[in-house]
């Protein structure tokens, strides 16, 4: 909707605050259950001037951020955290920003951060949220 709003030029983008360099986290319900890749990168794009750079595994190879299927609520027996995992492949692109769509992931990326521990480094913002901060 938000890239299709900008598409549309119902919603103008001066460009957001630096953001430094953007990842972006394909969610579960976004791409791999409903086949949308292009548009949140399109959005990134138009918000701060750059394409956002890609985990290994994104678009339909992405890797769920933890949360699916109730493992929110869950403690790991055995192996890592799947959050944890997740922003391991994250932290691999050195950003400054992670961009994710989703509230689950919000909060596994986010206290993923927490466990790795370097909350003062790097953000987790929501797609809209990026769109907000660059709107005119």
């Amino acid at each position: 909707m938000i890239a299709d709003l900008i598409g549309e030029g119902r919603l103008k983008l001066d460009g957001a605050e630096d953001l430094g360099r953007v990842v972006f986290h394909d969610s579960c319900y976004l791409g791999r259950h409903n086949m949308i890749y292009q548009a949140p990168r399109k959005v990134i794009a138009s918000a701060t001037g750059r394409e956002p750079a890609e985990m290994a595994r994104h678009h339909n190879r992405s890797f769920c951020c933890g949360a699916g299927g109730g493992r929110m609520w869950m403690e790991e027996p055995i192996g890592k955290h799947i959050n944890v995992a997740r922003i391991e492949e994250a932290l691999e692109k050195d950003p400054e920003t992670i961009c994710v769509c989703c509230p689950y992931c919000m909060i596994m990326f986010e206290d993923g951060l927490k466990d790795k521990g370097v909350t003062e480094k790097v953000r987790v913002l929501d797609l809209a949220e990026i769109t907000a901060r660059a709107l005119k």
